[in-house]
């Protein structure tokens, strides 16, 4: 069956949409990547998302216009990468502009905002949404949502597999070996923390706007890293915690960065700022390793990356000193674009909610039971 994923993450740079084909066993079916395209958001949209995600207040018709406009967004990269209309199903993750994990005080909610009535109805297809929407009425955290998906399209190799996600927030999957004791080991992951969306942030604050990232790492190539501020950074509680964890720009955000920035000082240069930031996202990655290895006795004997800040020579320089010990290899080596890793999973959650094949674990997102994901709405 040919599905068609849509996701737009924490980067809010616009929506990966992939056309695959997925056919036998749900756990390890046999697929294929037809396309890939990147759609970017255009620059007004994205200031919106970044703005809501920072609990910018808007009227109530002010979230229409932005609802609407993200899922005409979703529609033109649908119509982008599959012209023919080839997909039977759509899944698309709409656009997360607030995650709250559950805590002592509250249950754990997060929202996704699309339209997808709308979204179903333009491209004249069913479409499945609000994927983590029953995981976190599971008592779960709602993320990540991706483990699982990742097993069953990757499988599993002699040792330990490491799967981390170079997105706005970096997560990570834990993946059991094949053979020997701990294939009967449950899989493992969690959001490590800020991986692009404090860089991006602050090269916007130093550049005025002018620019939404750091090309090619330079400004980080350019700068120095402070290893004693990031010692101090890693301290903080969320780092400290074990898994089940999610977090989001709520927590790794404009406001965030600002406190970074004012505990700095004001003897950094711009560049430093960037060095710093990018030795901290991956200096959280190898922390979460040592503290895996430390907890669990797990050590991962590869590391394969994928998303956006794999195009960033200084992150990924930074991850190859601080992770030594592991195999460091990028998604593309395996057939899977850096960039279309997580449309493709929810293209094969999609084909799952149809084939009503459990997507999460609760191993993971700490839900109470395993459960079919998302919602399907049809065009009328």
């Amino acid at each position: 069956m040919r599905c068609l994923g849509l996701m737009s993450g924490t980067s809010a740079d616009g929506v990966d949409a992939v056309l695959a084909d997925f056919q036998g066993a749900p756990n390890r079916p046999k697929w294929q990547l037809i396309r890939h395209i990147h759609s970017p958001y255009p620059e007004s949209l994205k200031q919106r998302v970044v703005d809501a995600g920072q609990s910018k207040a808007y009227s109530a018709e002010a979230w229409l216009d932005l609802a609407e406009a993200i899922t005409e967004a979703q529609v033109r990269a649908a119509q982008s990468c599959d012209p023919g209309e080839e997909a039977y199903l759509i899944g698309c993750h709409g656009q997360t502009v607030c995650h709250r994990p559950p805590n002592s005080k509250q249950r754990g909610a997060s929202w996704q905002v699309l339209q997808a009535p709308l979204l179903a109805q333009l491209l004249g297809r069913p479409v499945i949404y609000d994927f983590r929407a029953t995981d976190l009425a599971l008592g779960g955290q709602g993320a990540p949502l991706v483990c699982k998906a990742d097993a069953a399209l990757i499988g599993r190799i002699d040792g330990w597999r490491a799967f981390l996600n170079l997105g706005g927030i970096s997560n990570l999957t834990l993946i059991p070996p094949r053979c020997g004791p701990e294939r009967f080991a449950a899989m493992r992951g969690w959001d490590c923390g800020p991986a692009n969306s404090l860089i991006d942030l602050a090269v916007q604050h130093f550049s005025d706007r002018a620019l939404n990232f750091d090309c090619g790492g330079a400004m980080a190539l350019a700068g120095r890293c402070d290893e004693m501020t990031i010692r101090h950074w890693l301290k903080e509680t969320y780092f400290q915690c074990p898994p089940p964890k999610s977090t989001g720009r709520e927590l790794f955000g404009r406001i965030n960065l600002e406190q970074r920035l004012n505990g700095l000082g004001g003897n950094c240069s711009a560049n430093d700022v960037v060095a710093t930031l990018t030795g901290f996202s991956a200096a959280v990655v190898a922390q979460d390793l040592k503290q895996l290895m430390r907890r669990n006795r797990i050590r991962p004997i590869e590391l394969i990356v994928a998303g956006g800040g794999c195009n960033n020579p200084a992150l990924m320089g930074e991850l190859k000193q601080r992770c030594r010990g592991v195999q460091l290899s990028s998604s593309q080596d395996i057939g899977i674009p850096v960039e279309a890793r997580e449309a493709l999973v929810f293209a094969l959650l999609a084909w799952w909610h149809q084939r009503q094949h459990p997507a999460n674990v609760p191993s993971i997102t700490g839900a109470s039971q395993e459960a079919v994901l998302g919602v399907m709405v049809n065009p009328v």
